[in-house]
């Protein structure tokens, strides 16, 4: 009796432990290994996407284009793309993402615009949330008024998702990218800096949400671009 009940035993614990080896080397190794291909491709891509955006320069603009778009998330922005407009590299300028409580004079006054310009020339936008609606409601005004050739005025680091949404957009408008620099990175210190590999790390989790987001089936890619509307951007 004892005996049977020993070889019983001895035949459950092996085959448990068959069972376990398959489970290590047929689900658990395979998913280690992909984890750390998928973690070595995203510290990767992050590294390449932080010393592009850190190494963006001004567009040569020679040749004006039709208009200026501006993207709201900081005054130096603005500014930027008022000093454009001075000097006539656009006819028209768009500011889109404009706090709904923000009037024009309180926005001229703030990035000390001149009064003229801004009343001839300065279009708001005040319905965009995200950088999805800036470049939804980017090309409906571009369109509106026949443009074809626009600078993108934004951060340094907000141009490739700009981009990317703004061509998803619309594919018959050239846009042009006029990054802003409020902190120099060019000689590569950004990755000793907590703050700013912080700011570049959530702008490249939200710039590759939006790549795979529309890769996704019409239903899913809804249900990220909620979840996206969430994080602010």
């Amino acid at each position: 009796m004892n005996d049977s009940n020993g070889k019983s035993d001895n035949g459950d614990e092996g085959r448990g432990g068959r069972a376990m080896a398959f489970i290590r080397k047929r689900i658990v190794l395979p998913l280690f290994i992909l984890c750390v291909i998928s973690l070595g491709l995203f510290l990767g891509g992050f590294i390449v996407f932080s010393d592009h955006v850190s190494t963006l320069q001004a567009p040569d603009l020679t040749v004006p284009a039709d208009g200026i778009v501006v993207l709201t998330g900081g005054y130096s922005r603005i500014e930027g793309a008022l000093e454009l407009l001075k000097n006539k590299r656009g006819e028209r300028l768009f500011i889109s993402g404009v706090h709904a409580s923000t009037n024009r004079n309180e926005l001229q006054r703030v990035t000390g615009g001149d009064a003229t310009l801004f009343e001839c020339c300065v279009d708001i936008d005040r319905s965009a949330l995200d950088t999805v609606g800036n470049a939804a409601e980017s090309v409906k005004w571009a369109n509106a008024n026949h443009y074809k050739r626009i600078i993108v005025v934004t951060n340094n680091y907000h141009i490739p998702r700009t981009m990317f949404e703004l061509q998803r957009a619309s594919r018959d408008i050239e846009f042009i990218p006029y990054p802003i620099t409020n902190t120099n990175l060019r000689d590569g210190n950004w990755i000793t800096r907590g703050l700013v590999v912080r700011v570049l790390l959530v702008e490249y989790v939200k710039y590759v949400g939006a790549i795979i987001r529309y890769q996704l089936p019409a239903r899913l890619s809804d249900v990220t671009t909620s979840l996206l509307h969430r994080i602010k951007g």
